[in-house]
């Protein structure tokens, strides 16, 4: 009963500081549009070069043959500005360049290979995704060329062709589209971590520093009484944002403007709530981890420099998903804040959630919480509060 006064107290005090709130608030109902519209808007660049029909070459005039099979495939043949290599390097080209030498019609008139050179700039991204794009396109001409060649002798152009290969691709849609989302589980992740920051710094440090936390311990509750109801309204503050953040996702799907991505992406209600779900019992630890810190300070700007250790830890943990190549590690899931964010990309793929790694990261937060909360009722019973 003390701890569900304590409760409502402090999550009403919580949602009194309204510049913080409103703050956090618009940031987490903002975070899902502004996200996919990036993210659509990243698609869409990267479908509009792929179906960009247009080559840039220098010294067209020398090869007649190649200039009439790049028309015969509709591309439009463009010239290079003068000083291109620098616009590559500068990235203000973002085209590779095919050049062509004089002596190219001759060459291969004499059935030799003539130079051609595919010029770019590995550190210029748009100019180097076109470069598999010519030399498809050349290696096109060159077997035609190859089968002309072979039939003006008589030979079949099939003998030349051992084997048949095909393509065949595992990933569902999910998945694919999953590759472009999956840094909204991040974004979810920190949306909470910081809506839950404020609130714990505020009912430990920030009390200290106003002095309404010695009364409060004056009070016949218990320390756990008053412990656990801090931690209640603190997780509470911070779930709340998760679930604005989640639900954000909804009606911001409708300002995708890939098609594609918008057929591949299906976030609904069902996912919002397992992201929930998720986010739960990582939302109570971190709210614990943060109240045990701050209370050992005695200001609310140290106990917030304090806790940039927290902050910074669950910002870097998920980014190690992107440096292993080696794809999801079993002892992912035994991690906090990365645990989650692993099962959370499982959710947008579509992969069913096993009860063992659900079972696995719920402990792992259980006992963080539970230690940290022991840590803040230990620290109320010491003198260190005066």
């Amino acid at each position: 009963m003390n701890a569900w006064i304590v409760f409502k107290k402090e999550l009403l005090d919580a949602l009194r500081d309204r510049r913080t709130l409103a703050m956090v608030l618009l940031s987490s109902v903002a975070i899902g549009p502004l996200v996919l519209i990036a993210l659509s808007t990243l698609v869409a660049g990267i479908e509009k070069r792929a179906e960009d029909r247009s080559v840039v070459v220098q010294g067209i005039e020398h090869a007649p043959s190649l200039q009439n099979y790049l028309l015969r495939q509709t591309y439009r043949i463009q010239s290079p500005p003068p000083d291109f290599e620098r616009a590559l390097v500068d990235k203000s080209l973002g085209d590779p360049v095919l050049r062509i030498g004089p002596g190219f019609e001759a060459e291969l008139a004499r059935g030799e290979a003539p130079l051609l050179e595919i010029i770019s700039s590995s550190a210029n991204q748009r100019a180097e995704g076109g470069v598999n794009r010519v030399a498809r396109l050349l290696r096109g001409f060159a077997s035609e060329h190859t089968m002309l060649r072979l039939a003006l002798r008589g030979v079949a152009p099939g003998t030349l062709e051992v084997v048949e290969v095909q393509e065949r691709d595992l990933a569902n849609p999910q998945s694919r589209a999953a590759q472009f989302t999956g840094m909204l589980p991040f974004f979810v992740l920190m949306a909470v971590l910081y809506g839950a920051l404020n609130a714990a710094l505020d009912t430990t440090a920030g009390e200290r520093e106003r002095g309404s936390l010695e009364p409060l311990l004056m009070n016949p509750a218990s320390r756990w009484a008053l412990v656990v109801g801090k931690w209640g309204a603190v997780s509470a503050v911070g779930m709340l944002i998760a679930l604005l953040s989640c639900f954000s996702f909804l009606p911001a799907q409708s300002l995708l403007r890939s098609e594609t991505l918008a057929a591949m992406f299906q976030f609904g209600l069902g996912e919002a709530a397992a992201f929930l779900a998720l986010l739960a019992p990582l939302a109570a630890a971190l709210s614990a981890v943060m109240m045990a810190i701050a209370i050992r300070c005695k200001t609310f700007k140290e106990a917030q420099a304090n806790n940039t250790v927290v902050v910074l830890g669950v910002s870097l943990l998920p980014l190690l998903t992107l440096f292993n190549q080696g794809g999801e590690a079993p002892w992912h899931l035994a991690v906090p804040a990365l645990g989650q964010v692993t099962l959370m990309t499982r959710v947008l793929k579509g992969e069913a959630l096993g009860a063992a790694d659900l079972l696995l990261t719920f402990a792992i937060c259980v006992v963080i919480a539970a230690l940290a909360l022991y840590a803040v009722a230990r620290q109320l019973r010491t003198a260190a509060l005066r």
